[in-house]
């Protein structure tokens, strides 16, 4: 792999310099970006739930989910805000990539999309994922979860997609898509995540004690002043994954939407850690810090 970059600390100072487009005060939900999120399955239809959650905590205007069609009314009534479609699912449980077109469709207003949590069946998603980003738009899309197989079964799709692309892996994820030992990814996350970035063409942000964020550019970015052991739980990383999408669909692009994503989250499990204990709080109970910490952190000094 390639010789480590020097990184950039994230931190407030970096991100108060760095602030997220404004938004308007007297614009309609219109004006903050419209999510879309797909994923989910009948196994673990709270992962959808948690990602399209977090992307309307992190101020998108309009959210739509697309997930199997099995768990469609649950889904629905857990998020009432949103707009949500059944999809015709394989018998694994995953969403039929014969469901591309309709997703497409669905998927034409929206400034972000979100592909990945709560998807099974690793086959249909790689299909899925391969045709979509032949099918959509310019809007930037994120890959989390199931998803990510994508990147190592058919890299090509992802480097020559039209529009920005990020991925949000753990050490084993990262492993697994660049088809080395997860060691390897622990030795050097920094020097792997500038790697996948550039063979990818993607942004990636490589989830750990330490998390990298690097871009195509070759920009790199690493937070260790935000976040603790206790993230490490169920669910935790289609939060992070849902809070960047709400970020890039205000406008943010994918390097900036990504890394106030990553702080936002660490700071939310930083105040539970304070308020539950170390460990023990739950995924879901980071929703609600997430407002509290976003305007905090965009407030004007």
């Amino acid at each position: 792999m390639p010789r480590r970059n020097r990184a950039e600390a994230l931190d407030e100072k970096l991100l108060r310099l760095w602030p997220l487009p404004r938004i308007d005060p007297e614009g309609s939900k219109d004006s903050r970006g419209a999510v879309l999120v797909v994923g989910g399955s009948a196994q673990m239809p709270g992962a959808v739930i948690l990602a399209a959650t977090a992307a309307l905590r992190a101020g998108a205007g309009t959210l739509r989910i697309a997930t199997v069609r099995s768990i469609a009314g649950l889904v629905g009534a857990a998020v009432p805000e949103a707009l949500v479609v059944g999809l015709p699912e394989t018998r694994k449980g995953g969403i039929s990539p014969a469901a591309a077109r309709e997703i497409a469709g669905r998927a034409e207003d929206s400034t972000a999309v979100l592909i990945g949590p709560g998807m099974v069946d690793t086959a249909a998603a790689t299909k899925l994922v391969v045709d979509l980003l032949r099918r959509l738009g310019k809007a930037p899309v994120l890959l989390d979860a199931e998803a990510l197989a994508c990147a190592s079964i058919e890299p090509r799709a992802m480097a020559s997609a039209r529009m920005e692309v990020a991925v949000t892996p753990h050490a084993r994820e990262m492993a697994k898509m660049l088809e080395v030992e997860q060691a390897e990814v622990e030795r050097d996350p920094a020097a792997t995540a500038v790697h996948a970035a550039h063979l990818l063409a993607a942004v990636v942000a490589l989830k750990g004690p330490r998390t990298f964020i690097a871009a195509p550019s070759g920009r790199l970015l690493c937070n260790r002043r935000a976040g603790n052991a206790g993230l490490g739980t169920s669910g935790s990383g289609d939060t992070l994954a849902g809070i960047a999408a709400g970020l890039a669909a205000r406008g943010a692009d994918l390097v900036q939407a990504v890394a106030w994503a990553v702080f936002l989250h660490g700071r939310a499990g930083d105040v539970l850690a304070r308020k539950v204990g170390p460990v023990g709080f739950l995924a879901r109970e980071l929703l609600a810090e997430v407002p509290r910490e976003l305007a905090r952190l965009s407030r004007r000094r």
